[in-house]
């Protein structure tokens, strides 16, 4: 399928967005094209699906879940560099926004918003952002450091300039879906945040942007990790330490997969869970393969009749 696409550069407050193509989105790239759009649609029943770019068949379930009960969809695309430290590259992340946008057209979307980062950060670096606190600083925020400040920094900002009424996050992403979950609640932001099930390739990977990084010989290493989660969720009914144990042996069993951490820890504080919990519980593992830095995760039931669940019954 081949999209045309107009390129829009226009700042001034009459810019128009750009309109891809019969029954495509329009596509915005500054705040006075964005007012513009965004004014078209209703304000009551907005939904928003945030992006980095690369967008795949996960970032398409989010759409379409969107779609399935919203009257209008908003996607962002939007590599935010607060997300990235000095060691992290940048510039190595994939740009595919033709592609982007066919998925877009595909799934139903009404606007794509599509700034570059002096449209979200007018005046640079911002001298004010959101802090992720305590639960930023555990599992990815360890490895991470500041990378969960700016993303919330980032999500707000979004928050605000598109007027979601609901935001679709994937599970996949369980740290920044409890970050974000916090922020919408504690700063009483009026935005429903709803989980959508990790979407995973036919082998059982968990569908990521970083995935195109792998070699074939990386992807079949890169097996382990849901393997070790589906290992661990077998053994839930047995409780925390069965579970931890079933997961660590299949991960010690791949020495190619360097692994961060395989933790099994509480939904809403990621603390680990004692051996007497039962209960909901997040089972969690990052590592890296080759080159590339992976993470996933399955939410579980611990104790009598537990084993795994698509996202957590809370909301």
């Amino acid at each position: 399928m081949t999209t045309e696409r107009t390129d829009v550069t226009g700042t001034g407050a009459g810019a128009e967005p750009a309109v891809a193509g019969p029954g495509s989105p329009m596509v915005a790239r500054t705040r006075a094209e964005l007012r513009t759009a965004r004014a078209a649609l209703d304000d009551g029943d907005v939904a928003v699906v945030m992006t980095m770019g690369a967008l795949h068949d996960g970032h398409a379930t989010l759409i379409r879940r969107a779609r399935e009960t919203h009257a209008h969809v908003v996607v962002t695309i939007f590599l935010n560099p607060l997300q990235f430290g000095p060691k992290e590259d940048l510039s190595r992340y994939p740009r595919t926004f033709d592609a982007d946008l066919e998925i877009c057209s595909a799934a139903g979307v009404d606007l794509v918003f599509a700034p570059t980062p002096d449209v979200i950060y007018p005046d640079g670096d911002p001298g004010v952002r959101l802090s992720a606190g305590p639960l930023g600083d555990v599992l990815e925020g360890q490895s991470r450091p500041g990378h969960f400040d700016g993303m919330l920094t980032v999500v707000a900002k979004l928050m605000h300039l598109t007027r979601c009424t609901s935001a679709y996050f994937g599970q996949k992403d369980a740290q920044q879906l409890l970050l974000i979950r916090r922020m919408v609640r504690d700063l009483d932001f009026p935005v429903r945040v709803v989980s959508v099930p990790t979407v995973r390739e036919p082998d059982g990977l968990a569908m990521s942007s970083r995935n195109t990084y792998l070699t074939a010989s990386d992807r079949e290493t890169a097996l382990c990790l849901s393997s070790a989660l589906r290992a661990g969720a077998a053994a839930a009914v047995e409780g925390p330490s069965a579970i931890r144990r079933a997961a660590r042996e299949v991960l010690v069993h791949e020495p190619l997969a360097l692994i961060d951490y395989l933790v099994l820890v509480h939904p809403e504080t990621l603390q680990d869970v004692p051996e007497w919990y039962r209960g909901e519980a997040l089972l969690a593992v990052a590592g890296r393969v080759g080159t590339t830095r992976l993470i996933d995760n399955l939410p579980v039931m611990v104790g009598p009749g537990g084993g795994p669940l698509d996202v957590f019954t809370h909301d």
